[in-house]
């Protein structure tokens, strides 16, 4: 009579067991789906901050004489902080824990990109950015 009874128990605590693990696995399945898709939105992010960048100097430089416009850089990006450079050439970003970097080619520029408010002008056939 009591094996039956702790058979059941038995039973019982394997079968919470499994659900458990279940559970477990099922979550962690999740949160790895939703760090990868967190981790791809950044990029996406990072990738239109440094190709707005592009286009605005690829815009002066196809631009007439005496070309000025003004355009904002974010401080942050999805609450991440970043470096963003022009160098050699090249707009280079690269977020402050080094997981997310990339560049991209630009016509050569007087100056340097900031966060915030820049200025890009066209004079003389030179591209000056925050001068």
């Amino acid at each position: 009579m009591y094996t039956k009874k702790s058979q059941t128990s038995i039973e019982f605590l394997v079968l919470i067991g499994t659900v458990m693990l279940f559970f477990v696995l099922f979550f962690v399945a999740i949160h790895n789906n939703m760090s990868t898709k967190i981790r791809e939105r950044q990029n996406i992010m990072f990738k239109e901050v440094v190709l707005s960048v592009q286009d605005e100097i690829n815009l002066a430089l196809k631009s007439s004489e005496g070309y000025e416009r003004s355009f904002k850089i974010p401080q942050d990006i999805a609450g991440k902080d970043y470096e963003i450079n022009l160098i050699e050439e090249t707009v280079y970003i690269q977020s402050d824990d080094d997981k997310i970097s990339m560049a991209v080619p630009i016509p050569s520029v007087n100056g340097d990109v900031v966060k915030g408010d820049n200025i890009i002008r066209k004079q003389g056939g030179v591209i000056y950015l925050n001068p």
